[in-house]
């Protein structure tokens, strides 16, 4: 039997909140995975601060929930007023930045004092592309607080094309991420079942947010021509 369009619209929002859920529960358990990894005195670890910990919250955690914060279904600020959300959005993107910032510094600092060479992996390469990236999203993020500094475009146009170049910075950073999970620590420290569950973690939340950019602002620009 044929589904009406009533149930089709149900069963997809249905699908909507359980993958906004999963992709939560991710962002959370996927850094405290890599943070008991990574715990000080294990290899990759340089006391106080691991080494791949800065990084792993700012792609899983940080910057997964700053974006979730507009889900229409999952937020977890949906009954807060849209300036709320966009301020907490604001914060969790900066510090997601900072935490980028001091995990390549601490990762500089490591190579330095191992006499390695640095960015010569393409896990190195693009998760420097990817902390470039986040900090010119962060500046281009100023123009939707002040939109009157490019007259010439309108806040639509702002919006679209700052949610678009995200979702193009966070698919970058989860590349970095599974590159990352393809070094000799991480395969050597999580094999089996539990690597290809580490992989699919990334996964996860690219399809949540890319759903989810792409029924906010491109499905809906084409149905308006």
């Amino acid at each position: 039997m044929a589904l009406t369009a009533e149930t089709e619209s149900r069963l997809y929002r249905s699908l909507r909140v359980a993958a906004g859920a999963a992709a939560h529960l991710v962002a959370l358990g996927f850094p405290a995975a890599v943070a008991v990894l990574a715990r000080p005195g294990s290899s990759e670890g340089i006391w106080p601060v691991p080494i791949p910990l800065p990084s792993a919250p700012q792609f899983s955690f940080l910057m997964t929930e700053a974006l979730l914060i507009f889900s229409p279904e999952t937020s977890l600020l949906r009954s807060f007023s849209r300036k709320v959300r966009v301020r907490a959005h604001w914060a969790l993107q900066l510090l997601a930045l900072l935490c980028a910032l001091l995990g390549l510094g601490i990762i500089t600092y490591n190579k330095h004092l191992n006499g390695k060479g640095h960015f010569v992996t393409w896990h190195g390469l693009t998760g420097l592309l990817a902390v470039l990236y986040a900090g010119g999203q962060c500046a281009g993020g100023v123009l939707l607080l002040y939109p009157k500094l490019m007259k010439n475009w309108t806040l639509a146009k702002l919006k679209l094309y700052h949610a678009t170049s995200g979702l193009v910075g966070y698919l970058l950073g989860c590349a970095s991420l599974m590159l990352g999970m393809c070094s000799l620590w991480f395969t050597t420290t999580v094999t089996g079942a539990s690597w290809y569950l580490a992989m699919l973690c990334p996964l996860i939340t690219s399809l949540v947010i890319m759903n989810q950019v792409s029924n906010a602002y491109l499905y809906r620009k084409r149905s308006q021509h």
